[in-house]
């Protein structure tokens, strides 16, 4: 399946979606993948502009802040195509500051949402999982967390039809010729490179042709 330039993408997730985008400004994609991915697109577009693109991640966002916006950040927007990158602020905050998160609340707070929008709109479903590059052995024992937590993620879009883009898999994969740090500072937040492997990854899985088209 292709994205035709009729389409309208909307992202939306946490900090490593909203990438230090204007909220005040809501054509505003931030400096990160939704970037990289939108001007992919936008190069390749045979004629006109590409598709919309529309950025709505928040810096922060645990998938229960998603939850209660979603109807004005992504409902109402009317996207053909929208994508949810969640989940590692959930295991971080358990880390630091204590808050918990559970992973069965996670897991039907995010199919529901899911579900919610298979339910509204004929919109494909694209999720990209969380991931970690740990930059230091106290971030190894997130993994406790976090682990499941990508199941619950694997579980919620296999059962709502949502295509995956394994984040997860890309950074650890690239992470055994590379220092953690070269696409991850903190293990969390990605790099420049970092950045670009997500959208390679999710032109990849969204839109075949385009990601193996010649630059």
């Amino acid at each position: 399946m292709r994205i035709k330039n009729d389409d309208t993408l909307l992202f939306i997730g946490d900090s490593i979606t909203d990438a230090g985008r204007d909220r005040a400004d809501s054509a505003s994609l931030g400096a990160g993948y939704v970037h990289e991915i939108a001007q992919t697109l936008r190069d390749r577009a045979a004629e006109g502009p590409g598709p919309r693109v529309i950025n709505r991640g928040i810096s922060g966002n645990r998938v229960y802040d998603l939850e209660s916006r979603w109807t004005t950040d992504v409902i109402d927007h009317r996207p053909t195509v929208v994508t949810v990158k969640i989940g590692i602020n959930d295991t971080w905050r358990h880390y630091d500051s204590g808050l918990r998160s559970p992973v069965d609340a996670f897991a039907t707070c995010l199919d529901g949402l899911l579900a919610d929008t298979a339910r509204r709109l004929s919109a494909r479903l694209v999720v990209i999982t969380p991931f970690l590059v740990p930059v230091g052995p106290d971030q190894e024992r997130w993994f406790e967390d976090l682990a499941p937590r990508t199941d619950a993620v694997l579980r919620a879009a296999a059962d709502n039809g949502a295509q995956v883009v394994r984040a997860d898999q890309v950074m650890a994969h690239a992470v055994r010729d590379r220092q953690p740090a070269e696409l991850a500072r903190d293990g969390v937040h990605p790099t420049p490179l970092g950045h670009r492997l997500i959208a390679d990854a999710w032109l990849a899985v969204a839109d075949p042709a385009t990601a193996q088209a010649p630059a």
